[in-house]
């Protein structure tokens, strides 16, 4: 293949990297994949002597790794707030984000009276839901562990499942047979039961 073909194809990588990096929710993600583009772009621009485009993609890179520096760095403030079945704010939440709670949650519908809801927000903005419901052996059984996508990166689970110890519980069973949530379950330190779905945290 020539050389120049293959200068043209790395260009075309680049700016589709770029493109792609737009359309992602977390906005971690999309300055990952912005910087690899703008690598991506900034070589190709260099190799075709187009040093201004080069300078531009050079000051993006700059500026995509400072506001990763800042997001990694910079500690969310979290907060519990316990919330009834019946809370208008609650039912505008869950209706808000539910199609995307039922590509994690397919089985659930509605909260019921008994089970312990938490509104989860992050400098009063708010960054999402748990309920559970608690079983004779004082474990909580998950019914939903809901986060919108800017706040996905696991720090919003750690704080509830902290919330919960403080609150005194022991043990939290999970359900799923997504392989996104279990992705997310092992993370945020459960443990698979067996050969079953439940998962397991001991806090």
């Amino acid at each position: 293949m020539r050389l120049d073909v293959i200068l043209e194809l790395i260009g075309y990588l680049g700016s589709l990297l770029v493109i792609v990096s737009m359309l992602m929710t977390s906005v971690v993600k999309l300055r990952v994949i912005n910087t690899i583009g703008s690598v991506i772009f900034c070589a190709y621009a260099i190799c075709i002597h187009s040093y201004p485009t080069a300078a531009m993609q050079v000051c993006l890179i700059i500026i995509n790794i400072i506001n990763l520096y800042k997001l990694n760095n910079t500690k969310k403030e979290y907060a519990a707030v316990e919330a009834g079945a019946g809370d208008g704010f609650l039912a505008h939440f869950l209706f808000a984000n539910s199609s995307d709670i039922k590509k994690y949650f397919p089985d659930f519908s509605t909260p019921v009276e008994g089970d312990k809801i938490f509104l989860i927000t992050c400098e009063q903005v708010p960054a999402g839901v748990f309920i559970c419901r608690e079983d004779a052996s004082a474990s909580l059984n998950v019914k939903l562990d809901y986060t919108t996508p800017a706040y996905r990166d696991c720090s919003a689970g750690k704080f509830i499942f902290t919330h919960l110890k403080h609150l005194g519980f022991k043990k939290v069973i999970a359900e799923t047979k997504i392989p996104a949530h279990e992705k997310y379950l092992h993370k945020i330190g459960f443990s698979k039961d067996g050969d079953s779905q439940k998962f397991v945290k001991e806090l």
